[in-house]
């Protein structure tokens, strides 16, 4: 059997809900996070690491392009939202990737009633999208911890700052 590929992760809400259904009917817990990942680094990985051993299949939505540009402002994102999925699906500890485009992933979580939903603790605990949709049916919520260093605009900001090499 050949390995599954990383574009094979990224599915549509319809098929995703097919594969939750079936998860929960083998008894595995569903983990969400959200996210724009536009550069991905060594924080997003640990922390996607982290909430995939709070259960048995973790499920990453991924903000689109107009999305990102609405939070984080122009010039944003740096990637293609495409590309931004299949990196993240690439990653072993994510089971599923699916996109989304509103500003917050709450009728996603709504719909898709993860047991568990996981956040980097730079969201506060009252600021976490979703989380009292999760309670409400008896998931949890918890915070992920953070790399220090690793942040995307902390990264942009050294990558900006580097002098640039010329190329003969």
């Amino acid at each position: 059997m050949s390995p599954l590929r990383a574009r094979d992760k990224i599915l549509s809400f319809e098929a995703l809900a097919r594969r939750i259904a079936r998860a929960r009917r083998d008894g595995l817990r569903i983990v969400f996070t959200n996210g724009c990942f536009d550069l991905l680094h060594r924080g997003h990985l640990r922390s996607l690491e982290e909430a995939r051993r709070l259960g048995d299949r973790l499920v990453v939505a991924v903000n689109s392009d107009a999305s990102v540009r609405r939070a984080k402002g122009a010039g944003r994102p740096i990637r293609k939202a495409a590309i931004r999925m299949e990196l993240v699906a690439g990653l072993a500890c994510v089971d599923w990737v699916v996109p989304f485009g509103t500003d917050t992933p709450l009728r996603l979580i709504e719909r898709l009633r993860p047991d568990v939903l996981a956040k980097g603790c730079d969201w506060g605990a009252d600021e976490i999208v979703g989380a009292d949709a999760v309670r409400s049916w008896g998931g949890r919520v918890e915070r992920l911890a953070l790399v220090p260093g690793e942040h995307t605009t902390l990264e942009l900001g050294r990558i900006r700052r580097r002098p640039r090499s010329r190329v003969r």
